[in-house]
């Protein structure tokens, strides 16, 4: 935990950062030679990541959540994050078991300084796992479940519009059907580009 709180303020107090560059350059109108404001396009406003999930043994885990994001104002963002996760492990029942989870996120941050920003996010994954039915036999039982996260993260630039950030959130649904323990903090990592 100590390693993990240095990274965050090591982050935090080193680098500057907006997820996607604003582009406010200045061109010439060819015809008039006027000075005029580059205008923004949505392009520009967008930027993308994601997390990528490997885990091979006796617990296989893959999985990839791509991240697609729109900077709405200057310090505000949304996006979403549509998911899919193939799992294989040991069952408590015997034997393997193997399930696909899926499932989207939607997500708004807002920068409070360059470096950090505070995160919401509605997420709703479809989740199988193995139980018993009223004849006593093993099925697979799948049911969506709903998340509210909320936190924040730090990122740090690591050259032209592309970024590194680690965040941290918390579930305050904590819904019965939740594969997590209460109050279990979710780490992420990862990296976004923007354009």
């Amino acid at each position: 935990m100590k390693n993990i709180t240095n990274l965050l303020v090591l982050i935090f107090f080193t680098g500057t950062l907006a997820f996607a560059q604003q582009n406010d350059t200045i061109r010439v109108n060819p015809y008039s030679g006027d000075k005029q404001p580059k205008k923004s396009s949505v392009i520009n406003k967008m930027y993308f990541g994601g997390t990528f999930m490997f885990t091979i043994g006796s617990y296989t885990s893959i999985g990839i959540w791509p991240l697609v994001g729109y900077k709405v104002a200057p310090k505000l963002s949304v996006g979403l994050q549509p998911g899919y996760e193939y799992l294989k492990y040991n069952s408590y029942y015997g034997g393997e078991f193997e399930t696909s989870n899926y499932g989207l996120r939607v997500f708004s941050r807002y920068r409070v300084i360059p470096q950090a920003y505070v995160h919401a996010e509605y997420a709703t994954i479809n989740y199988g796992w193995q139980s018993y039915n009223s004849a006593g036999d093993i099925v697979e039982t799948r049911d969506w479940v709903p998340f509210l996260f909320l936190g924040g993260g730090v990122s740090q630039k690591m050259g032209g519009s592309t970024y590194a950030y680690v965040q941290i959130l918390f579930d305050v649904i904590n819904n019965e059907n939740s594969p997590y323990r209460n109050g279990e903090p979710f780490w992420s990592f990862g990296i976004v580009a923007g354009f």
